[in-house]
């Protein structure tokens, strides 16, 4: 594949590169590399498609903020399971929350002319980064584990005072680590964006998804815990592709609080005609990447927040499998001399969840990759993330059967047959 190293590849390399060894050699992989939904979509969202599309939807173009009961249905979703005051007209429908996050990029990275870039909170989305790269906009970060709790202000502060970023980014529950940040961080970020007017954007991919807590139920608490609580300047990514594992029709959801949405910039104006922040993001960015998302896809996720919404739809519950799997695959690799890299959150026990983190003693995340891939197993390196925690990978759960648990475990096992001698040789030299 022409890869200067494996190791380093990107996802999308890793998942070639394994779909090629699969076709040539007939075996199947434990595959970790990619997070994709590994659960059906849910009926109610395939069957309003397939109705909207049999009512002529295809032949029609989608207006470009989305449809207004997609609009009313996210707005709900916000209220009923974040506790959070949003207008409809605020709530725009994108390609995925990759576009959103685009789009996002492309307005709020443009708010000030004397700066152009986003503060990563990582580990975090690689893909995003490059994102920023391809707009030609600058970006920072640095990894969190280290400053939990009211040691985030200071780590934070530290790159906000340079003057450089217009916005801030961070993934609750996090990926790859699976952390998830308190309401005392969440206020930190809150206080510090306010001080040096960035906007946060809050990336909710994994929207519930801390299974600590059952975030499941509409209109009642505990919510999705959300900086929205404490700051008017934010933006919600919230993706359909995990929680509703609607990931194939890529739609997904950019809410952006009614503050920020009729705010004014006047840097705005030489690229979008506008000073509204709002207006920029819908005649702007949305319009110029792609005229509207998918009309069939729209009802398809109006319906799916419908019925979450009137408490037909347990989605949280629906995806709680990824946690059951993650706690028994954890096991598996400890038990074969691997460990766990990010295994707190903050002073409390990490969750099971949609990935982990883990490393084998000796060797580098790049060598890991690399040699896992002789034993059947795929994933990638925390590296690529922005971890500082270049000695670990990041485990997908979503795409490992239960009947893969027993491949699974017999590949732990030759590895660690093969490399504990490898590696008490080398410690010994």
């Amino acid at each position: 594949m022409g890869l200067e190293s494996i190791g380093q590849a990107s996802i999308r390399e890793l998942v070639k590169l394994v779909n090629d060894i699969e076709h040539q050699t007939g075996e199947t992989y434990v595959r970790m590399e990619m997070g994709v939904p590994g659960l059906p979509a849910p009926e109610v969202g395939i069957n309003a498609e397939i109705e909207a599309l049999k009512a002529g939807v295809a032949a029609k173009y989608p207006m470009l903020d989305g449809l207004p009961i997609l609009k009313r249905e996210i707005a709900n979703f916000c209220k009923n399971f974040m506790d959070i005051d949003v207008k409809p007209e605020s709530c725009l429908a994108t390609v995925g929350s990759m576009q959103g996050a685009m789009a996002t990029f492309m307005v709020a990275n443009r708010t000030y002319k004397n700066r152009s870039g986003t503060l990563f909170i990582d580990p975090g989305f690689p893909v995003q980064k490059k994102q920023l790269q391809v707009l030609g906009q600058r970006y920072g970060s640095f990894d969190v584990y280290n400053h939990r709790g009211a040691k985030l202000r200071n780590a934070l502060e530290g790159h906000l005072k340079e003057g450089n970023y217009s916005s801030i980014l961070y993934s609750n529950p996090n990926n790859p680590s699976w952390i998830c940040f308190t309401d005392e961080e969440l206020r930190i970020v809150a206080e510090l964006g306010d001080k040096y007017d960035v906007i946060v954007i809050e990336d909710l991919a994994y929207f519930g998804m801390d299974f600590r807590q059952n975030y499941g139920q509409p209109g009642q608490p505990p919510y999705q815990p959300t900086v929205a609580k404490y700051t008017d300047n934010y933006v919600f990514l919230i993706s359909s592709s995990k929680a509703f594992s609607y990931a194939g029709q890529r739609i997904g959801s950019l809410v952006i609080s009614d503050h920020l949405f009729n705010r004014e910039f006047a840097d705005l104006e030489p690229w979008y005609n506008s000073r509204q922040y709002g207006y920029a993001s819908v005649f702007g960015a949305l319009y110029a990447l792609s005229s509207g998302v998918s009309h069939s896809a729209q009802y398809g996720l109006a319906a799916m927040l419908k019925a979450a919404n009137e408490g037909q739809l347990n989605f949280v519950e629906d995806v709680s499998v990824y946690g059951a799997r993650a706690k028994r695959m954890k096991q598996l690799f400890i038990q074969n001399g691997f460990h766990i890299v990010y295994d707190k959150d903050d002073t409390m026990p990490l969750a099971d969840g949609f990935y982990f983190t883990f490393s084998y003693p000796g060797m580098t995340g790049k060598e890991l990759v690399e040699n896992l891939i002789y034993f059947g197993i795929s994933a990638i390196a925390l590296e690529t993330t922005g971890s500082e925690r270049t000695e670990g990978l990041r485990a997908c759960v979503s795409q490992v059967s239960d009947s893969q648990f027993v491949d699974l475990e017999t590949r732990l096992q030759n590895f660690n047959a093969q490399f504990a001698q490898h590696h008490v040789e080398t410690a010994a030299i």
